[in-house]
């Protein structure tokens, strides 16, 4: 049985890290640049600083969002959604990304591709509410990817 560090020597010499199979979720070219910061890649300290700070981000900026809906506040909520959509695009998180980009739309009172002006207010809550819940979902499929390529058993 190989050690950890064997494991990643031959994921290495296969040209790949053995980034997790997130299917469309993850862009793993944009994630693979983050390991390649790594010093360590049985220890993985830099990317997983990252990752587990971006965790932290994100569920705190879920709870701020759901009290902005409750409050109507759409130019906040679009500035949250702006604001993880950058976090989640560094790490390569694409549909979480791309909800987030959504929810930012809908908080500028525009459709969900930010084209078209929706001037109810009550339908881009409703949509952001719709999305939010979306997210949410998206960003726990990733994280549990993600919590397990760090080796933590959830």
């Amino acid at each position: 049985m190989a050690s950890r560090s064997e494991a990643a020597e031959e994921r290495s010499e296969n040209g790949s890290i053995g980034l997790p199979d997130c299917g469309d979720s993850l862009d793993p070219m944009t994630f693979e640049q983050i390991l390649e910061m790594d010093d360590d890649e049985d220890e993985r300290e830099f990317s997983r600083s990252i990752v587990y700070g971006f965790f932290e981000q994100a569920e705190t900026t879920f709870r701020k969002m759901e009290g902005l809906l409750l409050k109507g506040d759409l130019a906040q909520l679009s500035a949250e959604g702006h604001f993880l959509k950058g976090s989640s695009a560094t790490l390569g998180l694409n549909k979480v990304k791309d909800s987030c980009e959504k929810i930012q739309h809908f908080g500028q009172h525009k459709d969900e591709t930010g084209t078209v002006d929706e001037p109810d207010d009550a339908k881009c809550l409703s949509r952001i509410q719709k999305t939010l819940d979306a997210v949410k979902i998206e960003y726990a499929e990733v994280e549990k990817v993600l919590r397990r390529f760090y080796h933590e058993h959830i």
